[in-house]
């Protein structure tokens, strides 16, 4: 049975801690809900109802445009090794791109990367953890290094131009305002 918390406890932290990947839910008020998965070292929590996570270059976009619409966004972390547990982090985010003053100190917190394109700050306003007991096990093999190579051979200029050309819009053509405000 599924319980429910206003803040995330030691307990909850080590389990997120301990997890090799997570998935971020977003939506709109219409268009498709994205679910994406997310990995390397890019989860941090800050305190009880606070995660920040940084989000790199990839092919879509969906978050920033979802968040620019509705302020709202789900992680949910499965227990794939040992714990059988799911735990969602529900709440609102605020987008921040790397011309936002608080976007470096932030980006301090992870590992050097060229293609970091957003820090999404989440204010939690509730925690659910299931059992779980369905949840497939699976052996983490280490992390991939595909996305930090392809950053590396790139150059900045680079970089915003994949940005302006694959990451401007989402697949329903919401703006996600990665290159400024004026992208709409």
């Amino acid at each position: 049975m599924a319980k429910q918390f206003d803040a995330l406890s030691d307990d909850h932290s080590n389990f997120i801690a301990a997890q090799h990947m997570f998935f971020c839910g977003s939506a709109a008020q219409d268009g498709r809900v994205n679910i994406s998965p997310k990995g390397m070292d890019s989860l941090r929590v800050l305190g009880p109802n606070r995660i920040i996570w940084r989000n790199l270059t990839g092919s879509g976009n969906e978050t920033a445009g979802h968040l620019a619409r509705v302020n709202r966004m789900t992680l949910m972390w499965c227990g794939f090794e040992k714990r059988p547990m799911i735990l969602r982090c529900y709440g609102t985010a605020r987008t921040l791109h790397p011309r936002d003053v608080e976007f470096a100190e932030f980006n301090k917190l992870f590992p050097p990367s060229d293609g970091a394109r957003q820090i999404y700050d989440l204010q939690i306003d509730l925690v659910q953890t299931s059992c779980g007991y369905a949840v497939p096990y699976y052996d983490h093999q280490g992390p991939r290094d595909t996305l930090e190579k392809w950053t590396l051979d790139k150059s900045p200029a680079e970089i915003e131009t994949y940005w302006d050309t694959r990451n401007q819009r989402t697949i329903d053509g919401m703006p996600t305002h990665i290159l400024g405000p004026s992208d709409d």
